[in-house]
């Protein structure tokens, strides 16, 4: 055996040595997580007080389904609603050009689930991503028997890559994302994601950071490639006739902004920026889009306690004369609310959450303010501030000067909003690469 094997200094095989390795940490893993089952169940129920879609569907979550398995060969996971508008492109054009395959698309949160409904209703399956329990990830395996596994942008569960790796589903992480600060969360998990991520066919990065940091958590180098953010390839964001019933309600030309994707302790410096831009704008309009649907109407209450006019897009359609501030408490809706206004902050920023999407005002030729906390958008954030298409504020004093300065500034305003159409313009073209790096490993007919 010693003549074929190279042994260990312990006596075992080199190969046999790893798979023990690999075996008792797998185990470790699987075993901490058992032993949190209860918390997973807790997890549902705190989550369902405030948002009672976690209330329903828990048979998906631990992958026991009352329909019989139906094949669906490609498999795509994006997390929750930004995940899925990057992956959107991508799935569109797999369905125009293999409509022979069937896909399931699955989500984490139900806004997600919301958002693949909207956009694909049954064209696709769907049903949510089990939680990495091995008995939990061999039956969503069986149950849809996928030939490819797209993973969107930074989910890594090392049961899920296992499993897939071990029935020989190739497995894509795509539109990569992985900040200096999740790479240093990971470090207890790293002896097991390096061998995870070995199993991966390919990582698609979205910058080459990125990329760097996915050698650095043990991803094979030849299979790394930085392909670009999927984000930059929106579809053109059609919106006049929107715009015009905004402002056609509204009754005349007033300063508006938007605060969109925020979370609660940003919310007291919203309304704060909001009655220091008033100081100047006295009919200012503020559009608020909380990030989660639980906060809506906490939200709309705690306007309406600060003393403004307080409307509801699901309640009162669109903004009147008198209002104040509007509500946004639907989905599927905020970049065409985003094309209603000449400035846009985007939460997720003011604290250390890591911000959101940035290219979506981008779009729609809107100016953009951000918090300093951008790291899970480190590239696209300091190509913004580079072309000089976004502001960073650091809380709502500044947040308040900087509404200010530009709807006093419309030269200002709408030369941030050219640059951030060129720099998305620029940006376009991480969907071909994409594409040519995965079309050769989707299953054939």
């Amino acid at each position: 055996m010693q003549g074929f094997y190279r042994a260990s200094p312990a006596g075992y095989p080199v190969h046999m040595r790893a798979d023990l390795t690999e075996h008792v940490l797998r185990g470790l893993y699987s075993a901490a997580l058992y032993l949190l089952l209860p918390i997973t169940l807790y997890h549902l129920i705190w989550r369902g007080f405030r948002q009672r879609a976690y209330f329903h569907r828990w048979d998906e979550r631990y992958a026991s389904y009352a329909q019989p398995g139906q094949p669906a060969p490609v498999w795509v996971h994006a997390v929750s609603v930004g995940e899925v508008n990057a992956a959107a492109p991508l799935i569109d054009r797999l369905r125009a050009e293999h409509p022979q395959l069937r896909l399931v698309v699955t989500t984490i949160t139900p806004t997600g689930s919301e958002r693949v409904r909207a956009l694909w209703g049954d064209a696709v399956a769907h049903v949510y991503l089990p939680y990495d329990l091995p008995g939990a990830v061999a039956r969503f395996l069986r149950h849809f028997r996928p030939a490819l596994a797209l993973i969107v942008e930074t989910e890594l569960w090392p049961n899920l890559l296992f499993g897939c790796r071990d029935r020989g589903v190739p497995t894509c992480i795509l539109n990569a994302r992985l900040s200096a600060r999740s790479l240093r969360g990971y470090r207890l998990l790293r002896p097991l994601l390096r061998r995870a991520l070995g199993g991966v066919a390919l990582i698609a990065a979205q910058s080459a950071d990125d990329g760097q940091r996915f050698l650095a958590l043990g991803a094979d180098p030849a299979r790394v490639h930085t392909t670009g953010n999927l984000k930059f390839d929106l579809p053109p964001v059609e919106a006049a006739a929107f715009v015009a019933d905004f402002r056609a309600a509204l009754g005349r030309d007033r300063p508006v902004w938007i605060a969109a994707s925020t979370h609660e302790d940003e919310e007291a410096a919203v309304l704060q920026a909001h009655a220091r831009l008033r100081e100047r704008h006295a009919d200012a309009l503020l559009l608020w889009a909380p990030r989660h649907p639980e906060r809506f109407a906490a939200v709309a209450q705690r306007a309406a306690d600060a003393g403004y006019g307080v409307a509801r897009r699901s309640v009162d359609g669109w903004p009147q004369a008198q209002t104040d501030v509007f509500v946004i408490d639907t989905l599927g809706e905020l970049l065409k609310f985003y094309a209603c206004a000449e400035v846009a902050f985007v939460g997720g920023s003011l604290q250390p959450v890591g911000g959101h999407n940035l290219l979506e005002p981008a779009a729609t030729g809107t100016a953009i303010l951000s918090g300093p906390h951008l790291h899970n958008f480190a590239d696209i954030s300091r190509r913004l501030r580079e072309a000089g298409a976004m502001q960073v504020v650091t809380d709502a004093q500044a947040l308040g000067q900087a509404l200010q300065t530009l709807f006093d500034a419309p030269v200002l305003r709408q030369r941030m909003a050219q640059a951030a159409l060129q720099l998305l313009k620029d940006g376009r073209g991480a969907l071909a690469r994409t594409l040519a790096l995965v079309t050769p490993l989707l299953p054939r007919r």
